[in-house]
């Protein structure tokens, strides 16, 4: 294991550099994602919860008998198809907002940005080939780890830190390169800068748990903490060895 990574205080504190006099764009650029996310999924999934359950096949079933007849298991099937179709697509949604912010936020570490943060930073990745890809790689690393997780929760755990600088590695690649990456490519090269520093990243999550708390029972508190959490997370990315086999 390489042990020269920046310690847990130097990431954070690059982190507050890079929030220092522009903390308002920051909320901004995290919050107002978070809440088109939230409005979404409302508006898609109460019209379809509330026809199941009003429908005349789901209605009948109850009133006419005391067990789950065929109409409504399959009244239910429908419901679960469609809540899984709309948290699909607020995840894929979710995936291409959170990389636009989270590569703003690279980008001012490396101090490649030094004006204030916008909103529309976190849409940034709504072009090609940005969009597609990051959602290939979203959909290539949610099948990964769930078949890692059919054999046991914490392989699956771990594979989901190998992958999770994927997304900073495809950015890296098309920004430096110009080209398009392929998204087992980005993963990849994610496994391998991963290597000697997952439980670095596990403990560096596990240090926010007490500010995360803090910040939710306030509400307000969490304006602060993700925007801080998010520089973070960026930071810790940055502070990986970028070996030219990781590429």
């Amino acid at each position: 294991m390489n042990d020269q990574l920046k310690s847990r205080k130097e990431l954070k504190q690059e982190a507050k550099n890079a929030l220092a006099g522009r903390w308002g764009g920051a909320i901004l650029m995290t919050l107002v994602p978070g809440l088109i996310i939230i409005a979404i999924i409302m508006i898609l999934t109460v019209p379809v919860t509330v026809g199941t359950l009003l429908s005349s096949d789901y209605l009948d079933s109850v009133v006419q008998s005391d067990t789950l007849d065929t109409a409504f298991v399959l009244a239910l099937s429908a419901q679960f198809g469609k809540t899984f179709l709309i948290s699909l697509l607020a995840g894929l949604l979710q995936v291409v907002l959170d990389s636009g912010t989270n590569f703003t936020f690279l980008d001012a570490i490396r101090g490649r940005k030094n004006e204030p943060y916008q909103v529309i930073d976190a849409f940034r990745c709504f072009r090609s080939p940005y969009i597609w890809g990051l959602i290939a790689t979203m959909l290539l690393i949610s099948i990964f780890s769930y078949l890692w997780t059919l054999l046991f929760i914490i392989p699956g755990v771990i594979k989901s830190f190998a992958y999770s600088q994927s997304y900073f590695v495809y950015y890296d690649i098309y920004e430096g390169t110009g080209e398009k990456p392929g998204a087992l490519e980005c993963i990849t090269a994610s496994r391998n800068l991963m290597k000697g520093y997952k439980w670095k990243l596990f403990v560096l999550q596990l240090s926010f748990i007490g500010w995360g708390i803090l910040a939710s029972i306030t509400v307000i508190g969490m304006l602060w903490f993700i925007p801080y959490y998010k520089a973070t997370m960026a930071a810790f990315y940055n502070a990986l060895p970028n070996e030219a086999d990781s590429y």
